[in-house]
């Protein structure tokens, strides 16, 4: 999809780009598929901020992505659609018993094309098979962990993960993040990589289009008071005054590994993201 540059007619607009949504079908969204969405602006139950940087943003409804691809047969594309809940397309599917349901979009989809689920369907963009029928090479999207849970893995824009091989009846993934991972046999996965690839590609030019999304201020640890950040304090500007920079509650901010040694799936992965 290409992105439009605008002409630095104003401060903000000098390095501001949008998509020209050229792929996408003019139609209004499929009602029977909207849900209307809830705001809590990064707070829990207490009113307590637990996620900050969370509030305001533009009013949304979220639209019922098919994870899962049960429907057997095949299904015709209506439409190509924007979705305001991530950074992918979404396609409008009707299958042949007259089910309606949005699925990624895959690059390539366009409407009017066919999409079939199911251990018989072809290898093209937009079919969603079990990796036991995948051939080793091809890339693939909304990758399920487990059987039947509904796809979890490479769902974003430009997104895809390659079946690298298969033994003992896993197959082995390579992810976006470089990870190889090892999924069940009897996991689905769609053919194809997800569309949308110019996304991550867009200027948002302005620190208002960040407020519609929903995303608040962040401030900088080093010119607050250092009852409110361990970076804060100081006359003029201070270092950080620590091996290195932490979060406001004291713990590494930079190459801290979060992720619990003892992880139940540790025994899946066979490379590691950052693997030298």
């Amino acid at each position: 999809m290409p992105i439009r540059n605008y002409k630095p007619t104003t401060p903000s607009r000098r390095n501001m780009s949008v998509l020209t949504f050229e792929e996408l079908t003019r139609v209004k969204p499929e009602k029977s598929l909207l849900v209307s969405l809830k705001k809590h602006a990064g707070r829990n139950a207490n009113g307590r901020i637990t996620v900050r940087h969370h509030g305001g943003g533009n009013r949304r409804k979220y639209r019922l992505i098919d994870f899962k691809r049960n429907t057997e047969g095949e299904g015709s594309v209506l439409s190509i659609e924007y979705d305001p809940n991530r950074s992918a397309n979404i396609a409008l599917v009707k299958y042949e018993n007259g089910r309606k349901a949005y699925i990624i979009a895959p690059d390539g989809l366009k409407a009017g094309d066919s999409v079939s689920s199911g251990e018989s369907a072809d290898i093209k963009p937009g079919n969603c098979l079990p990796l036991s029928a995948i051939p080793l090479g091809t890339m693939v999207h909304n990758v399920e962990l487990n059987p039947g849970r509904g796809a979890q893995l490479a769902r974003a824009a430009g997104m895809s993960a390659q079946v690298m091989a298969k033994e003992n009846g896993y197959a082995q993934l390579r992810l976006p993040s470089g990870e190889v991972r090892m999924v069940r046999l009897a996991c689905k996965a769609t053919i194809g990589t997800v569309g949308n690839f110019d996304h991550e590609n867009v200027s948002l030019g302005k620190a208002g289009k960040k407020r519609h999304m929903g995303v608040r201020p962040t401030v900088r640890g080093s010119v607050m008071n250092p009852c409110d950040h361990p970076h804060g304090g100081g006359e003029g500007k201070a270092p950080v005054g620590r091996p290195g920079p932490v979060t406001p509650w004291g713990k590494p901010a930079m190459g801290y590994k979060t992720r619990s040694s003892k992880n139940r799936s540790n025994k899946f992965i066979v490379k590691r993201r950052n693997a030298k």
